[in-house]
């Protein structure tokens, strides 16, 4: 009898965790609303004394001038910006500015789920005598929560870190590559 008991209790349990499970667990999509906890915009441009409301960086180097995305989320989304990738990444384009000399390294990594990392593509010069502005492509493996990282060479000095969340809405943006 007891044991019945226990296992009645269980079957109970578990059907109220299900029931008041957030709903889309079960479709793959891990990311809740309020758990990617995004960076918002510190002011910085890397080798300038000029403020910018959207720039996040350090003196050395900067996610700016155009800064992060409003609300720290980039949206892909049909007539939107961006463009989707043969494989089923998401690109969006991201502008840099470097205050020292320095090849530009960029990763990231999905922080809500697993995920391919991200990519880092670039038609400018990006070498160790480069300063200033580089324009960008970051490539998502996937919409969720990623961490990005980027540095100036070997200068951990000018290393820095931003969380941004990544969404898709519906067929995403219409130019494919």
């Amino acid at each position: 009898m007891k044991q019945l008991s226990f296992f009645l209790v269980c079957v109970a349990g578990a059907s109220l965790a299900i029931t008041f499970m957030p709903s889309g667990l079960f479709s793959g999509q891990t990311l809740q609303p309020d758990s990617c906890h995004v960076t918002t915009p510190n002011e910085i441009v890397a080798g300038s004394s000029e403020r910018n409301e959207k720039s996040y960086g350090n003196a050395l180097l900067s996610v700016g001038p155009f800064g992060l995305w409003p609300n720290g989320t980039v949206v892909f989304k049909p007539g939107g910006a961006g463009f989707q990738t043969k494989d089923g990444g998401l690109g969006m384009k991201f502008g840099w500015t470097r205050g020292i000399p320095g090849k530009l390294n960029v990763t990231g990594r999905r922080i809500d789920a697993g995920a391919p990392p991200l990519r880092f593509e670039t038609n400018q010069t990006n070498d160790a005598r480069s300063t200033g502005f580089l324009a960008s492509h970051l490539i998502f493996s996937a919409p969720g929560c990623w961490e990005v990282n980027a540095q100036v060479g070997d200068r951990l000095d000018s290393k820095i870190t931003f969380v941004t969340r990544v969404e898709k809405v519906g067929d995403g943006p219409a130019w494919r590559r």
